[in-house]
């Protein structure tokens, strides 16, 4: 069983849903970041939907490359947030994340070719795959994450209807050329971000 008949869920069915360590959702209420709504008569904790929208947000904003301790300032000092919002700039970090794979993903293909052309290879190509492999692993600044939001927001504000469904249709194209695992991870992640408390 996941969750208790009221909708709450003890530690350890939370970090089995959420692919957490029990141990970051213990480290996690002692900075006070995410304290459980309540605790069982033998002191277990348990998170009840609330608890899992701000879990959500840190973890959010944590990949926003925030430290834990401005995290928590913010989330005391906005206890309530639209959750779509934090979402909308999680797509905008995805979105930029696949843009630099993509990009990698060409230039592997170019020095691949070079090394089946030459048998030595070429240094200077190796030397600029390794830049962007670096560039990819490295997470998004907040300051590029809030530059991603709004250059989205005015690049979709500039789209004709057309366009609009020609972007629907190359997001479609994208999640097609994922792997079966990766797209019911996907699918799963979504459906959890979506579902209702």
């Amino acid at each position: 069983m996941t969750h208790a008949t009221d909708g709450t869920r003890r530690i350890g069915a939370l970090a089995r849903e959420t692919g957490l360590s029990i141990r970051t959702l213990r480290y996690y209420d002692r900075l006070g970041l995410l304290t459980p709504s309540a605790r069982t008569e033998g002191g277990h904790r348990c998170y009840d939907a609330d608890d899992v929208r701000r879990l959500h947000r840190v973890l959010a904003l944590r990949g926003f490359g925030l430290p834990l301790a401005r995290i928590r300032a913010l989330l005391d000092a906005e206890p309530d947030h639209d959750p779509a919002e934090l979402i909308r700039r999680q797509l905008d970090v995805v979105e930029e994340r696949l843009r630099q794979t993509a990009e990698l993903r060409i230039r592997l293909l170019g020095v691949l070719g070079a090394l089946d052309a030459a048998a030595d290879g070429s240094t200077e190509a190796l030397l600029n795959v390794i830049e962007e492999m670096t560039a990819v692993a490295r997470p998004l600044t907040p300051e590029q994450v809030a530059g991603l939001g709004e250059a989205r927001r005015r690049w979709a504000e500039s789209l004709g209807e057309e366009e609009l469904r020609a972007l629907h249709h190359r997001r479609a194209e994208i999640f097609a050329t994922l792997g079966e695992e990766e797209r019911r991870r996907l699918t799963d992640r979504r459906r959890r971000a979506f579902a209702q408390p």
